[in-house]
């Protein structure tokens, strides 16, 4: 992976050395440039975890990717700069209730003298990293995180007072997650063949493209309109997220 290609794909200044600080600026702007979607899944393409994979989707296609692509790529970012990372597993709370499965979802702990919690790719979540220790209460944009212990030695991360997903912390390599990558590629089980998806953090919010549906959040005021058209939509992925697509994802 270019590092400096990564870097401007993000619009981030190479930091001097691994910190807190660092992080934070890298994350937000993580956040801010690459997308949360589904669209390889909608479009019947493969979802590949191999580092030359990920560079040309995510830097050189400039496309962004579910957790497994964007933590993935975050990752293999951070170690070249120096950072201490590891990958870990966790399972999703769902709205009718219960964990996913296992490795439902990749997160990163980096170690900066203590643990972080740091998660570019889940959506609407933290724009800053979290610390990963049992009883941490951080405010953020987002909300308000807590970090709770849980059975077996997991943590559970909570926002606003909610379960968002447990923790393992034993840590894993990113071949692991391939198995789980493709259940939610191709399950009618999984939340991402059910339609498309694109969501990307502003300064000021957030702007998501759901399907038809294009929303933005700003200064926690939310507007919702339908797009009339398969070109409204794909002008839509084009001004919004940098996206350019040749055809409208659909549903698996």
């Amino acid at each position: 992976m270019d590092v400096q290609e990564y870097l401007d794909r993000i619009g981030a200044a190479r930091p001097p050395v691994p910190s807190l600080a660092a992080l934070r600026e890298l994350q937000r702007r993580h956040l801010e440039t690459v997308p949360f979607e589904n669209l390889a899944i909608t479009l019947g393409e493969a979802i590949e975890l191999g580092e030359e994979a990920l560079s040309g989707k995510l830097v050189r296609r400039r496309r962004g990717g579910i957790c497994y692509e964007l933590n993935g790529a975050f990752a293999v970012l951070l170690r070249a700069l120096g950072f201490d990372v590891r990958l870990l597993g966790g399972r999703v709370w769902r709205r009718e209730g219960g964990f996913g499965p296992p490795l439902d979802h990749l997160a990163l702990r980096v170690d900066l003298g203590e643990p972080w919690l740091a998660d570019v790719g889940f959506g609407r979540f933290s724009l800053r990293p979290l610390p990963l220790v049992d009883g941490a209460v951080q405010d953020d944009p987002a909300g308000r995180f807590e970090i709770r212990a849980a059975p077996r030695g997991d943590l559970d991360v909570l926002l606003d007072g909610g379960v968002v997903y447990r923790l393992e912390q034993r840590p894993r390599e990113l071949a692991e997650f391939e198995a789980m990558a493709w259940w939610h590629s191709t399950s009618p089980r999984s939340r991402f063949t059910g339609g498309p998806t694109c969501s990307l953090a502003t300064p000021g919010g957030r702007i998501t493209l759901a399907g038809d549906r294009l929303i933005e959040t700003v200064a926690g005021q939310r507007t919702e309109r339908r797009l009339a058209s398969d070109a409204e939509v794909l002008a839509a992925y084009r001004e919004h997220f940098g996206i350019v697509l040749d055809r409208v994802p659909r549903a698996v």
